[in-house]
C-alpha cells in the first residue's frame, strides 16, 4: 500500500517524504547515541558504522563493478572518509554532552561550510547573497554555542561547561561540510554511491580501533544494543536520504532536511527531559532561516539571480 502511494504521487512530494523519513531516522540515531550514556565516543562511532559495513559490503560484492574504485578517485575517497569520520566523532561527542537538538543544528551548519570548502576543492564560487546566508548561519551558531565572553552566561545560571562540547559540535559541522564537498567531487567524477558509503564505513571502523584500545572501558550489553540501534537508524537515514535525492533534485527539497532539528527537539523533550533554552531557539530560527533564504534564492523564488558557478554542495 505504501509503495503504491509513493508511486502515485509526484517526484517532489516523494522526495520530501523520503527526506522527512531520513530526518526522523537521524534524530532517532542521535537519541540512541545519547542513551548509550558514558560509553566512549569512539566505541559509539564504531558500532554505528559496523552496521553500515554489514549492509553495504555485501551489496558492493554483488554489484557488477565489485570493489573496483575508479581511477584517480582514491585521494578524494580518503579525504571524504577522513573528514566524515572526524565529523562523526565530534557530532557524537556533542550529542553525548549537550541537548541533541543543539548538537544536530550545529552539525546542520555543514552545507554552509561546504560553500566555503567548494571554493578551494571544486573551484565553485558563490555570490554575495549566498555568502550573506553563510554569515547569518554562523551568527546563528553563536546563540547555540553561547560563548560566555559574549553572553556572560557564567553569571546568569547557565552551564558554561557546555561551551567546549558545543564548540566540538561546531567543528564537526565544519568537518562534515568539507566531507560533503569531497562527496560532490566524487559524484562529479562518476564514482558509485555504494563504493563511497562502503569505503567510508570501513575506513571509519578501522580508524576507531586504535582510539577504542586507548580509551577502553567495560560497557554493558544495553549500551551496545543502543549503539546498534543508532547504527540501524543511521542506515535507514542514509538509504532514505539517497532515495529522496534520487527522486528529486537536492535544490528543490534540501530545506526539509532541517526537520531533523525539530524531530530531535521533540525526542529530547519526550525521552531525555531536554528543553532548548531561549538562546538556542533563537539560534535554530536564525540558522534555519538562513537555509530557507538560500533555498529560495537558489531556486529563483526571491531576488534576481546572476550567472554564477552553481555551488550545489550547499544543498548536499
Amino acid at each position: 500500500m505504501i509503495k503504491n502511494y509513493l508511486n502515485s504521487i509526484s517526484s517532489k512530494k516523494r522526495g520530501i517524504i523520503f527526506l522527512l523519513m531520513s530526518s526522523f531516522s537521524f534524530a532517532v540515531m542521535a537519541l540512541f547515541v545519547n542513551l548509550a550514556g558514558d560509553m566512549p565516543v569512539f566505541m559509539k562511532a564504531f558500532f554505528r558504522n559496523i552496521v553500515a559495513c554489514l549492509l553495504t559490503i555485501p551489496m558492493l560484492a554483488r554489484s557488477s563493478g565489485g570493489f573496483k574504485i575508479q581511477k584517480g578517485n582514491l585521494p578524494y575517497l580518503i579525504g571524504r572518509a577522513t573528514l566524515g569520520t572526524v565529523g562523526i566523532f565530534c557530532n557524537f561527542y556533542a550529542i553525548s554532552q549537550i541537548n541533541i537538538a543543539d548538537a544536530l543544528i550545529l552539525n546542520k551548519l555543514s552545507p554552509f561550510f561546504a560553500i566555503i570548502a567548494s571554493v578551494f576543492i571544486l573551484g565553485e564560487v558563490a555570490n554575495g547573497w549566498q555568502w550573506l546566508a553563510v554569515v547569518v548561519a554562523l551568527a546563528g551558531s553563536i546563540f547555540v554555542v553561547k560563548p560566555t565572553f559574549i553572553f556572560g552566561l557564567a553569571d546568569s545560571g547557565f552551564d558554561s561547561a557546555r561551551f567546549f562540547p558545543a564548540m566540538i559540535g561546531l567543528i564537526g559541522g565544519v568537518a562534515a561540510g568539507v566531507a560533503y564537498t569531497f562527496l560532490r567531487r566524487l559524484s562529479l567524477r562518476g564514482e558509485r554511491s555504494t563504493v563511497i558509503v562502503a569505503f567510508f564505513s570501513v575506513f571509519s571502523c578501522i580508524a576507531c580501533i586504535p582510539f577504542i584500545i586507548l580509551t577502553y572501558r567495560p560497557v554493558t550489553l544495553v549500551q551496545i544494543l543502543f549503539c546498534f540501534c543508532a547504527g540501524i537508524a543511521a542506515c535507514c537515514g542514509q538509504f532514505t536520504i539517497t532515495a529522496a535525492y534520487g527522486a528529486c533534485p537536492a535544490s528543490e527539497i534540501s530545506v526539509y532536511d532541517y526537520s531533523t532539528v525539530i524531530f530531535a527537539a521533540i525526542l529530547g523533550m519526550a525521552f531525555l527531559d531536554e528543553f532548548p533554552d531561549l538562546l538556542s531557539i533563537i539560534g535554530y530560527i536564525v540558522i534555519i532561516g538562513a537555509s530557507v533564504f538560500a533555498f529560495l534564492y537558489n531556486n529563483g523564488y526571491i531576488l534576481r539571480k546572476k550567472s554564477i558557478r552553481k555551488p550545489d554542495s550547499a544543498s548536499t
